[in-house]
Formats: structure tokens, C-alpha cells, sequence
């Protein structure tokens, strides 16, 4: 384990192994509490804060973040895509992975508008983060079972993998436990109704499409994660930008209602707020997480359950260590009781992954699918058992 973390902390990893996932996670973590505790920090009313309003916030810091995205893969190049062949359209030619990495950007641009919104309507937001945490759980595990009977998938889905997906899904439904009368009155609103189900379906056809493109890369075409990345943000960074200039120039306000989406987000441009630079700032570790998050959703030879598990699990210890931070910090409230059971069963679901994740990398290793990094404790034997050193 002190020879993993060293390389983990120290070295540059092999694509695929162990310590390479642990990179991206502990990144990816890092990244999620500065976004956790940025929207706390704006949005607080107290006196001395921003007092910005749900949508201000939203434009301001995705404007930057997406900016930002789109930026590094231009100048790294990342959109230079691997393709394992061209398709040609009205005399274009152009990779035929375009065809359905286009329609993933469409979705993440569903997705991060709808994430806030739920936020500003009249409906429960802990019953809401609860089903929208837990459907990408249950998606990540489904789509693995519909691309298994598709052929796609060729790897099985561990035993540990799906005890672990108890164990997670039990850790978000905790709050359940003190749902109010009325918390679930959403399902009579057709704009809450619709807002989730956008969200839902959007993040399923994108998790989808995301491990489509892992599980069919054929032997000897580079698996450029990075470029489908950079499509996938060019795409979603047009849509959010098409629908924004859509938003603002076409659509009718109710002026009457304070909450009314139209009318705030058309008055995050007219009066901006007099600290939008800082919140469009504050939106860079948002930015810089969508790699990560991304990186880990499509990380290589695992299969949807324990991306899926890997990053909804970082994202919620995260987001527990945000709300301690802000408690600490912004004298607001802190983590309830439920939050730190839920922690409890989290770290239980991480055992289960870990030890998902020691037969995966020497499954991985003896297919010659990846190269495991020199000097760790874990050796892959021939015969499927793990050793390891004293």
C-alpha cells in the first residue's frame, strides 16, 4: 500500500492501472469540494457575502468553467481524434465516433442546466439530489447489463460490484429516513417532473454512449479518451451557448414571478451582478473536475457499475467534506447525522470496489490490456490469484 501511494503521489502512471484511477479520483475530489463550497460561499444571504441568486451564479461560473474546457483542449489539441475510421457526409469527412460523441456534448449541456434548476422549484431538494445521485448509480449498473446482452460488454460485472452498489445506494437513500409530509409532492409538477426526467435520460444516454465508445475501441486503435472529451466539450459548449442566445433573446419572461428562470437569467446579463468576475472565477475548479469526472466515467477496462460507483462515491465524500468546510468557515449548518451514517456506508461500499478492483487490474494485466506499475505490493499471478509481498 506505501509503495502504491508513492507511485500514486509521486510518479507518472500507466494508462489503466490502479494508481492511475486513484490519480483521477483524488483529483477529481480536490476539484469537488472547491465546487461544493463556492455556491455556499456566493449564494450565502449573511451580511459581507455576494447574495447571489441560484441563476446568477449559474450563468456566471458555467460561462467560465465551459470557457475554460473548451480552451485547454484547443490548445492541447486534444481534438486531433483517434478514430477507427472516417465517414463521409454531403462531400465532409470526419470520424465516425462524431456521430454519437455530438449527441453525448447535447446531453451534458441538459445536464448542467437541469442540475440547477431543480433548485428553483417549489419541490424538495433533498428528495430530488437523492433520486438524481441514485439514477446514475442504477443507470451505470443497467447499462452494463444492456451492453453485456449487446454483445458490447465482454467483462462481468463482479460479485463486489454489485454489493457495492447496495451499500452506495443505501448511504444516498439515508436522508430518506426523515423525508417530511410533502417532500414527494413534486411528481404533480409537470416542470419539476420534466426538469429530473431531462436530467435522467440526458445523463443515461450520455453514460451510455461514453461506455459504448470504451468497449468497442478495437485492438491497435488508441483508446483517446482525451479527444472525446474535447468533441464532447466543444459539442456541449455550442448547445449551452445556442440555448443561452436562445434564453435571452427569444423567450418571454414572467416578470410577475420572483422565480421565474427567464426573467433571472435574462437579468444575470442586463444587471450583472457587481461580483459576477469572481463567481465566473470560482467556476474554474468546476471545470477542471469535468476532466476528471469524465476520465473516471470512461476509465479503461471497468466496467459502467464501478466507474459510475467510483465517481458518484468521490463526489459524495466530497461533497460531506465541502459541508463541514463551510460549516466551519461560513458558521452554516453542518453535516446532519444521516450525512455521517451515510459516510459510513460509502467507505463500506469503497471496500467492496477495492476489492472489485484488485481482481479487475490483474484480470486486466493477464489479458495484456494494460501494464501494471513496477514496485507495487499487489503481483498478478498466472493463475487468476492475487499474491502479495510481505
Amino acid at each position: 500500500m506505501i509503495r502504491m501511494l508513492k507511485n500514486v503521489f509521486t510518479q507518472k502512471t500507466h494508462d489503466g492501472t490502479t494508481e492511475r484511477l486513484l490519480q483521477l479520483a483524488l483529483a477529481y475530489f480536490a476539484t469537488y469540494i472547491l465546487t461544493g463550497i463556492a455556491p455556499k460561499y456566493f449564494m450565502n444571504t449573511a451580511p459581507g457575502y455576494p447574495a447571489m441568486s441560484d441563476v446568477q451564479y449559474m450563468v456566471y461560473s458555467t460561462l467560465l468553467s465551459s470557457l475554460f474546457c473548451v480552451t485547454l483542449v484547443i490548445i492541447w489539441k486534444w481534438y486531433k481524434f483517434q478514430s477507427q475510421g472516417k465517414i463521409t457526409v454531403l462531400g465532409l469527412s470526419f470520424p465516425k465516433e462524431f456521430l454519437y460523441i455530438i449527441p453525448s456534448g447535447v446531453c451534458t449541456a441538459v445536464v448542467i442546466p437541469t442540475t440547477t434548476l431543480m433548485y428553483l422549484l417549489p419541490i424538495s431538494v433533498m428528495v430530488a439530489m437523492i433520486i438524481m445521485r441514485a439514477s446514475i448509480i442504477v443507470i451505470s449498473r443497467l447499462i452494463d447489463s444492456i451492453q453485456i446482452r449487446q454483445g458490447i460488454l465482454t467483462k462481468t460485472v463482479y460479485m463486489e460490484e454489485n454489493v457495492a452498489v447496495v451499500f452506495a445506494l443505501a448511504a444516498v437513500g439515508m436522508k430518506l429516513c426523515y423525508v417530511k409530509p410533502g417532500d414527494f409532492d413534486f411528481v404533480h409538477n409537470a416542470a419539476a417532473v420534466t426538469i429530473l426526467t431531462s436530467y435522467i435520460i440526458a445523463y443515461g444516454i450520455r453514460i451510455y454512449i461514453m461506455n459504448y465508445f470504451k468497449n468497442t475501441r478495437t485492438k491497435g486503435v488508441p483508446y483517446d479518451n482525451k479527444g472525446f472529451f474535447a468533441v464532447e466539450q466543444l459539442s456541449a459548449s455550442t448547445t449551452m451557448i445556442l440555448a443561452a442566445l436562445a434564453v435571452v433573446y427569444f423567450m418571454t419572461p414572467d416578470l410577475a414571478n420572483p422565480k421565474d428562470f427567464v426573467a433571472n437569467f435574462q437579468d444575470a446579463f442586463s444587471n450583472a451582478h457587481k461580483d459576477w468576475l469572481k463567481a465566473a472565477l470560482a467556476g474554474i475548479p468546476y471545470g477542471i473536475g469535468a476532466f476528471f469526472s469524465v476520465f473516471l466515467f470512461m476509465f479503461k477496462g471497468r466496467t459502467a457499475t464501478f466507474a459510475g460507483l467510483v465517481n458518484r462515491l468521490t463526489s459524495l465524500i466530497a461533497g460531506t467534506i465541502a459541508t463541514l468546510i463551510v460549516f466551519l468557515l461560513m458558521a452554516a449548518k453542518p453535516p446532519a447525522r444521516e450525512d455521517w451514517l451515510g459516510l459510513i456506508l460509502i467507505f463500506i461500499a469503497i471496500y467492496f470496489l477495492g476489492v472489485s478492483e484488485k481482481k479487475r487490474a490483474c484480470e486486466l494485466a493477464r489479458a495484456h490490456e494494460i501494464e501494471l506499475e513496477k514496485d507495487t505490493e499487489a503481483v498478478c499471478a498466472p493463475d487468476g490469484e492475487d499474491r502479495h509481498k510481505p
